[in-house]
């Protein structure tokens, strides 16, 4: 292909910048697989003060009942768990798996199973928490249940 008959085409996209178009495609990718996860989901930047949160996926906002602008800026521990004493290390343990209390917008508490993933740069360096988590309030509600159970029958 001559170089005048490449200069007569218009470039697609793609061909323009391909590292930055396969970046970008990949983003988008990612944000959308995070959208449609059915499990609350919320990313925290790593290099802020308070780790403020930068994005809520639906299911995020369905389970705790924030809407997502109620949420983005403002720090996961203190928003999520204000009354969870190990709230305030969940981070430094991290990668982590932790069974924590979590507050919803109407102030009802939530048992979850939280993960905590980490997001390195290209140099390395740690930029956004990942924040997954899994209700367990049935399976606290049971046990609960349960105990009380054992604790009628060793009374009779």
């Amino acid at each position: 292909m001559s170089l005048a008959y490449r200069q007569a085409q218009p470039l697609r996209k793609e061909e323009t910048a391909p590292a930055l178009f396969r970046l970008l495609a990949d983003s988008a990718l990612s944000r959308a697989a995070l959208s449609a996860c059915g499990f609350p989901v919320a990313l925290a930047d790593a290099a802020l003060k308070g780790r403020p949160i930068t994005y809520a996926n639906p299911a995020f906002e369905a389970f705790f009942g924030f809407r997502k602008d109620e949420v983005l800026g403002r720090p996961a521990i203190t928003l999520l768990f204000p009354q969870d004493e190990t709230a305030t290390g969940m981070f430094d343990d991290a990668p982590a798996r932790l069974h924590m209390r979590a507050r919803r917008k109407d102030g009802s508490v939530a048992h979850v199973e939280l993960t905590i993933g980490m997001v390195h740069g290209n140099d390395g360096r740690l930029t956004h928490w990942v924040l997954a988590f899994a209700d367990r309030s049935e399976i606290e509600r049971m046990r609960e249940e349960l105990r009380l159970l054992r604790s009628v029958a060793a009374a009779t």
